[in-house]
């Protein structure tokens, strides 16, 4: 019975985590490690929680769940899956992650190089966000190859520059760490970390990458249905072992930087600490890999986007649909990093708990027997937080709800919604077990 050699394990591991691989995943460890200071490891540990334990349990729940997002969805309600799906894919898109890449590989391949004035006016990020994407369509025109051999070569590449880096931070460190700032200071930075892994939005990715190694998995030839579910979860367990390296590698360097002076982003960070270590040689190397790995997500995504709208919407090809994507996550890149990040936040808050939840009952489901009720109350309870937390940072006019929910456990710290979300699941449980028919019986 054909089963994935371990060489080939490896490679679609690296596959998996150059998809994962991008903007967010360089940004946001600096980031919690300098406002975190002395309390990082505490941080980095939540930040894991949900920055590389989730997008493993994505990965999986997906091969489980049937090969797809939209079937994982449908187990809540055919409705719930279209709307869902279609937010996922438009937050992983568009609206957050597409556009992110490219802001990203100008906070650190672009910015660095210019001269103080032009680092102050809006052109070069506008060229840059025009020739990204010019350059991102064209290769999603036929991405497989291209995105195969730049995994299998960057992945390896970047880590290696990434571990000197932190080889060089140890050696050489930039200095101590600084005090806890900002809610790291003033609530639990392990919940703080936690929420901050939301930022990376692998949970949400990984809900459509895990089709992309189960499709790997079988044209390597492995056709039994078990040996797949085995091959996907070692591949994704080597995905997360190269992510948490990662978090953990940066997230120090962001630590020990307080000295350089406080950044806007981890962009800067980073690249200040790389001037640092290495001079400018370093911040050349460093750039040019960051930008081929923001790149790499950018076309991945831009790809994923576009076969999945133009099956869905009738009249636009393929062709027209990256075209529409790419045009479109040009003009939102060109708000800034910083801009960005501050907006989707809310929109994390409203929908990453619901992803999260859904992971979380779908391993459950033989427990339950699969009963439809326990996802829908489950699901439904955690909407009713997560959707009001989001609103609220919004600032929506929905004080008279959130001053009701202040009562609920954990809500002060952004995560409100777990005791709801276990509630809504008990009930369902009940109501299923009164009233259901188990799933496929």
């Amino acid at each position: 019975m054909r089963e994935l050699t371990k060489r080939e394990t490896i490679t679609v591991g690296l596959m998996l985590f150059a998809l994962f691989f991008g903007a967010g995943n360089m940004i946001f460890p600096p980031a919690l490690g300098q406002a975190s200071g002395t309390s990082f490891w505490i941080a980095i540990i939540g930040f894991i929680i949900t920055g590389v334990g989730l997008p493993l349990l994505g990965v999986i729940a997906v091969g489980l769940g049937g090969g797809n997002l939209e079937t994982l969805a449908s187990k809540v309600h055919p409705v719930f899956a279209v709307i869902f799906t279609f937010i996922v894919y438009l937050a992983i898109g568009p609206f957050l992650a597409i556009p992110r890449t490219a802001t990203v590989t100008y906070e650190m391949a672009v910015l660095p190089f210019l001269s103080e004035g032009a680092k102050t006016s809006w052109v070069p990020l506008m060229l840059t966000t025009i020739i990204y994407f010019a350059v991102t369509f064209w290769l999603s025109l036929n991405p497989s190859k291209l995105v195969d051999r730049i995994g299998k070569i960057l992945t390896p590449a970047l880590l290696i520059i990434i571990g000197f880096m932190f080889v060089g931070s140890l050696l050489n460190p930039v200095g101590e760490m600084g005090s806890p700032t900002g809610a790291y200071l003033e609530s639990s930075p392990f919940v703080k970390g936690f929420l901050e892994g939301y930022l990376t939005l692998d949970a949400l990715a990984a809900m459509v990458f895990g089709i992309v190694v189960t499709a790997a998995v079988q044209a390597s030839g492995v056709t039994n249905q078990r040996k797949i579910t085995i091959s996907t979860i070692k591949a994704a367990v080597i995905a997360a072992i190269g992510l948490g390296f990662v978090y953990l590698a940066l997230g120090y360097m962001g630590a020990t930087s307080i000295g350089l002076g406080q950044s806007e982003n981890g962009g800067q960070i980073l690249t200040g600490v790389v001037q640092h270590l290495f001079g400018g040689g370093g911040a050349i190397v460093l750039g040019l890999a960051v930008m081929l790995a923001c790149l790499t997500t950018s076309v991945g995504l831009v790809t994923a986007c576009g076969r999945f709208f133009s099956s869905q919407i009738p009249g636009i090809s393929y062709r027209t649909m990256i075209l529409i994507l790419s045009v479109f996550s040009a003009a939102v890149g060109n708000v800034g990093l910083t801009q960005l990040i501050t907006y989707s936040v809310p929109v994390l808050m409203a929908i990453y708990p619901i992803g999260i939840v859904l992971m979380l009952v779908s391993f459950l489901d033989k427990v339950f027997r699969g009963y439809r009720s326990v996802y829908i109350g489950a699901i439904f309870f955690t909407a009713l937080i997560s959707l009001v937390e989001g609103a609220s940072m919004l600032g929506l006019p929905v004080d008279s709800i959130t001053s009701v929910y202040e009562h609920l456990p954990l809500f002060s710290q952004g995560v409100g919604w777990i005791v709801p979300a276990a509630v809504g699941a008990v009930l369902g449980w009940i109501w299923g077990a009164i009233r259901e028919v188990p799933s496929g019986k």
